[in-house]
């Protein structure tokens, strides 16, 4: 008996609800029990730091010759373009009302709230400058992320979705989410949310076990958070995700599976499950996470694998590397299809070859070009003053990062990759072009991880955890400098 079975033997008599799970994960029909994910001494081997492959090239490969008039020649190049006629804004809210020790995200912590106001004006103009120049898009998908966008309150809201609708063409039907922290806001914010035309929702959950919040500086109510969600439901939001983490300083398996259990009482839409990053010499912040807090590798492993037997025993479909959405969901009918997607927020059901990052750090992808903001905010202001944009840095990727971003987001985001399709869609061909690639390979290959044919790639059940290993054999660029040590471990 492992390490997972006695503990949950300890605590089924004291939690009831968790028999039926139980009984399914020992049930010799059940899809779950012959998946192969877990063979811990092959992610230990391979568990080494590496990109998450947002986009390919990552962020580390763009370069501060790269201006603003580069990008606006290269959007009016694109115009015209069939492909460019959708796209999608995401805007970064940098503030927090407090620090999370676990966040390495782009964060400015304040409880003035005057400084949102700050802030919007000079976003105002970076939209009203960028409105310009992509009039002949349509925006379909709009992403608040942060920080924290639940700091803007109503009125704060409501002033920056007009100037946006007054610079953009919204389509009708637009989806429009926003990630919100349940600390600092009251039940009616959701009403708030539906009056501004928001009708998708995020929340930060992490954890639910007091002592693991108290650990990471963020505490807060699980009966608030299911009050939100039920809320939201009443007034018709299409989806509604929740975060959780594993890793995180006093997690136990007990601990864990209590998290997992009330987050499926609460029935969300789509649930990320991410794995904490500890990376103190990075992220300030975390250097007041002690290391003899954290799960050690045996441990974390351990908490990975409960999160996926759950909620896949729960009925949630297991997407890409760490989401999971209910079948009925467009992520899940994306995946069965083949269609699935990934960008700089994460995976997504849809393709945006335009996608437009406004506000401070943003990011932006135009089909072949990466543009990035200031970082800082002071920065970011002094840019916005002078030239109506804070662009700083940017690519324009050539012939072989297309090849290899293809390949990449099709491992990513389907776990296998078609070379008849890619040696057709880029005159290539395939084994030639990535002899090096395929050598690199073969590595996984004996350790079972992939399987290579005349025409596909496809990773194996045992490989999935490790597709950024996987990928970083196609990755051209990970022996720069500028690459080394930048990565969190992929488990």
């Amino acid at each position: 008996m492992n390490c997972m079975e006695t503990c949950l033997r300890s605590i089924i008599a004291q939690r009831p609800s968790l028999i039926i799970w139980h009984q399914l994960s020992n049930s010799e029909n059940n899809d779950m029990s012959k998946l192969e994910y877990f063979d811990k001494n092959v992610l230990n081997k391979y568990n080494t730091a590496g990109p998450r492959y947002t986009s390919y090239p990552t962020a580390l490969s763009f370069h501060d010759d790269f201006s603003d008039r580069d990008f606006e020649f290269q959007i009016k190049q694109k115009s015209t373009s069939k492909s460019a006629q959708h796209l999608s804004l995401y805007l970064h809210i940098p503030f927090c009302h407090s620090l999370c020790y676990y966040c390495g995200c782009n964060k400015i912590v304040t409880r003035h709230k005057h400084k949102a106001d700050h802030y919007l004006e000079y976003l105002f103009t970076e939209i009203t400058h960028r409105g310009a120049q992509f009039s002949g898009y349509q925006v379909t998908q709009l992403h608040l992320g942060g920080g924290t966008p639940s700091f803007l309150d109503k009125q704060q809201l409501a002033r920056l979705m007009a100037h946006l609708q007054s610079h953009f063409l919204f389509t009708e039907n637009i989806e429009a989410s926003i990630e919100i922290d349940p600390r600092e806001i009251e039940l009616s914010y959701i009403d708030d949310l539906a009056d501004i035309g928001f009708n998708r929702l995020s929340i930060g959950v992490q954890d639910v076990n007091k002592e693991v919040q108290e650990k990471i500086n963020r505490v807060q109510s699980t009966t608030f958070i299911a009050s939100l969600v039920a809320r939201a439901k009443e007034l018709g939001f299409s989806s509604i995700n929740l975060d959780l983490i594993y890793g995180l300083p006093m997690q136990t398996f007990d601990t864990f599976l209590t998290t997992l259990q009330k987050v499926i009482d609460i029935d969300p839409d789509r649930i990320s499950l991410f794995s904490y990053a500890h990376m103190p010499a990075l992220f300030a912040a975390q250097r007041k996470i002690k290391d003899e807090w954290l799960p050690n590798a045996h441990a974390k492993f351990d908490l990975l694998r409960l999160g996926i037997e759950f909620l896949t025993h729960a009925g949630y479909v297991f997407i890409g590397m760490d989401h999971f959405a209910k079948p009925s969901d467009e992520l899940s009918k994306a995946l069965k299809s083949g269609h699935l997607h990934r960008n700089f927020q994460g995976y997504t059901p849809k393709q945006h070859n335009a996608l437009l990052g406004l506000g401070v750090s943003s990011i932006s992808s135009i089909e072949n070009v990466y543009a990035q903001n200031e970082k800082d905010l002071k920065s970011y202001y002094r840019a916005i003053e002078k030239n109506q944009s804070a662009l700083v840095k940017g690519l324009v990727l050539n012939a072989d990062d297309e090849v290899r971003r293809a390949v990449i987001h099709s491992l990513m985001c389907n776990f296998q990759v078609n070379k008849e399709h890619i040696s057709e869609q880029f005159g290539i061909n395939f084994d030639n072009y990535f002899a090096q690639s395929i050598a690199d390979l073969h590595a996984f290959e004996l350790d079972g991880l992939i399987s290579m044919t005349d025409t596909h790639i496809n990773i194996a059940d045992r490989g999935r955890l490790l597709v950024r290993n996987i990928c970083m054999s196609f990755d051209q660029y990970l022996t720069q400098p500028a690459h080394q040590m930048r990565y969190s471990r992929v488990i």
